[in-house]
């Protein structure tokens, strides 16, 4: 039997839940709607699925709160599309920061939510298995930092903790898992965002800038992450994995 993807909608407003699900159904998907994130949590607990589109503002944890805490669980590998009320850019870099595999502005036509969900999971399920992230909590060592895969944060050689951001963690995840190669800005956006470049896609850039200062290292003569030029940067150091966990 094929798989039918199963989508879940996370909305607080009861027309939109019900205009998404019924669309989704209407053009060969499950769907699922759900109020809040506690429904969100006991759906998850006793069912599988594809997606989740995730609303930002909602009553007690909000969207981007949901966010964070499924890429810090055993759900992190799902895919999120958030719908923000807003179109400012700070909103949907927030989203992004938080774990977001796209986002999409209200007001929006079920029509562009569809072919958004579509291009997720295709993308999530294209990328070829050289280019794939590693989920295994590991304690990672490379020049005189460690990467800490299951908290998330880095560690000096003087034992000081250094948090990171979700998008930045996932940037340099990206760099350890594909050490001396070199990746461009659309693999780059596809491997850490789920999204194929676009207007924003100088993102990578500056994300890639502050990976850089989180190890210290000078953009003018690098030792990590190198530029190479019109073809994107590559993570130059040897990684030792110091510790494997299940």
């Amino acid at each position: 039997m094929d798989h039918i993807d199963h989508v879940l909608i996370v909305d607080d407003d009861r027309e939109i839940r019900e205009l998404v699900s019924s669309y989704l159904k209407k053009n060969g998907l499950r769907a699922t709607a759900v109020a809040d994130g506690r429904q969100m949590r006991s759906f998850l607990e006793g069912d599988t699925v594809d997606l989740i589109v995730l609303d930002v503002m909602m009553p007690g944890d909000d969207g981007l709160v949901l966010s964070r805490e499924l890429r810090a669980g055993r759900h992190k590998a799902i895919p999120i599309i958030m719908l923000t009320a807003r179109s400012d850019e700070m909103d949907r870099i927030l989203g992004l920061e938080m774990g977001a595999d796209d986002y999409l502005s209200k007001p929006f036509s079920a029509r562009e939510l569809l072919a958004r969900i579509k291009a997720v999971l295709r993308r999530a399920r294209m990328l070829p298995p050289n280019l794939q992230i590693s989920e295994a909590g590991q304690l990672l060592r490379f020049g005189r930092w460690k990467l800490d895969t299951t908290a998330r944060h880095l560690i000096d050689a003087d034992g000081t903790v250094i948090a990171l951001s979700g998008a930045e963690y996932r940037l340099l995840k990206v760099f350890i898992d594909h050490p001396q190669r070199v990746l461009n800005r659309d693999q780059l956006l596809n491997l850490t965002q789920g999204r194929e470049a676009d207007l924003f896609d100088r993102s990578i850039d500056l994300l890639v800038s502050r990976v850089r200062q989180r190890l210290g290292d000078d953009a003018r003569e690098p030792a990590y992450i190198k530029t190479v030029r019109s073809e994107g940067y590559v993570f130059s150091v040897p990684i030792e994995i110091v510790e494997a966990r299940e």
